[in-house]
């Protein structure tokens, strides 16, 4: 956990955005140490992912949070390389469609949470409708009772961190690890990634419009982020706000996270009955004549 540890946010202290770092300059480490490191960590992750697929107690959920820009595709794609998948799903959550909406917000999240034995990566998640819903105004827009949306809106986003506090304590108690990382990238690297959307040809679909509106309020949403964070931290599903300037070093500490997640499990490979053993030899022999 040491170099873990600073970004780590189990319920214990407050999360304070200007306090943390979004590259690696306060840790000193090298970038070539680094990269090889997180080789031997994909190899590593290899062999416990393999050990928990086979195990099939717990399940594991990741999810991750980020401004636009923060580079949580390319995280995920480098990072789950070094896993098998066909234990590893990732969700993908866009604006909530009108059939999501019609249903209550953690309808659409439920209903990808993965077996046991299996890893489900939520890029974005019910995170969303704490923070974009509250930086946004948007409980008066959801076709809900006014029982519901008519009173303050600081009572309507208190009441959504407690039901997800409540939520992953039941994830929790029914043999799920919910782990949750935020990439704090700083504004002029998120400028510097978004001026690449608009001038590299291969990286122009990814550019929206509304990435410039949701720019403008970046300070906002880092504040709303602090306090949700820090409201929903706890020992057992804990936050990590990792610095997400530079990729190659995000990438090496989410790997630190999933090995320490995996050696949490101490997954075993399932053992055979005694029964089950004295038959190896009966099926050796028929495979050999």
């Amino acid at each position: 956990m040491s170099l873990l540890e600073p970004y780590f946010f189990d319920g214990s202290r407050k999360c304070k955005m200007d306090e943390l770092p979004t590259n690696s300059k306060k840790d000193k480490v090298k970038k070539e140490e680094i990269l090889e490191k997180f080789q031997k960590n994909l190899l590593l992750l290899d062999e416990l992912q393999n050990t928990f697929y086979s195990y099939k107690k717990e399940g594991m959920i990741l999810v991750l949070q980020a401004m636009d820009a923060g580079g949580k595709d390319s995280l995920i794609r480098h990072v789950a390389s070094g896993m098998n998948p066909q234990g590893v799903h990732v969700s993908c959550l866009k604006k909530p469609s009108e059939e999501e909406l019609s249903h209550d917000y953690l309808w659409r999240i439920h209903q990808n949470i993965p077996r046991r034995g299996e890893i489900t990566i939520f890029n974005r998640s019910y995170y969303e409708d704490i923070v974009t819903a509250e930086v946004h105004h948007l409980m008066t827009t959801y076709p809900m009772a006014d029982r519901v949306i008519g009173g303050k809106e600081a009572s309507f986003i208190k009441k959504r961190i407690k039901q997800v506090n409540n939520y992953e304590t039941y994830l929790y108690e029914n043999s799920y690890r919910v782990v949750k990382v935020f990439l704090h990238v700083s504004k002029e690297k998120q400028k510097e990634r978004l001026l690449e959307r608009l001038d590299i040809p291969e990286k122009n679909w990814k550019f929206e419009a509304g990435d410039l509106e949701e720019r403008e309020i970046f300070d906002v949403y880092m504040k709303k982020y602090e306090k949700t964070i820090s409201e929903t931290a706890s020992k057992e599903c804990p936050w990590y706000v990792l610095p997400a300037d530079q990729k190659w070093y995000t990438r090496y500490l989410l790997t630190e996270i999933l090995i320490d997640q995996f050696k949490k499990v101490d997954a075993k490979y399932p053992t055979l009955s005694k029964e089950e053993e004295g038959m190896l030899g009966v099926y050796r022999d028929r495979l050999m004549n």
